[in-house]
């Protein structure tokens, strides 16, 4: 076998290996091109994600603000409530202070 001979299967061969190659991979990318439908789709799917996004961190914000007026509107009637209950507990003891003095007016108007 001289050289020749030898050259030229080996072309042949790396040749068809090219081509088995190339074609291997047109058939690739023809069967997983990605169509213009389904850019048009994943870009109305990004953009209502974002707009989800968007209405997520707004209705966030508005909890937090509406937590904090609640918050505060808590701790407000906290503190009415204990000064209606100071306020309370000072009117029951006059109350029974009174009734102690009236009790002892009587009894001195009895001893009389």
């Amino acid at each position: 076998m001289n050289r020749i001979e030898f050259i030229i299967p080996t072309a042949i061969v790396l040749f068809v290996a090219f081509a088995a190659g190339w074609f291997a991979n047109w058939l690739v990318h023809r069967f997983t091109r990605v169509s213009p439908q389904d850019v048009n789709e994943l870009d109305r799917m990004s953009q209502e994600l974002h707009e989800a996004e968007e209405t997520r961190d707004q209705a966030i914000a508005y909890l937090q603000q509406r937590e904090s007026e609640l918050s505060n509107q808590l701790s407000q009637t906290e503190a009415e409530l204990r000064a209606a209950m100071d306020g309370l507990r000072e009117a029951r003891h006059e109350a029974e202070e009174m009734r102690r003095y009236v009790e002892h007016i009587q009894a001195q108007h009895t001893k009389v």
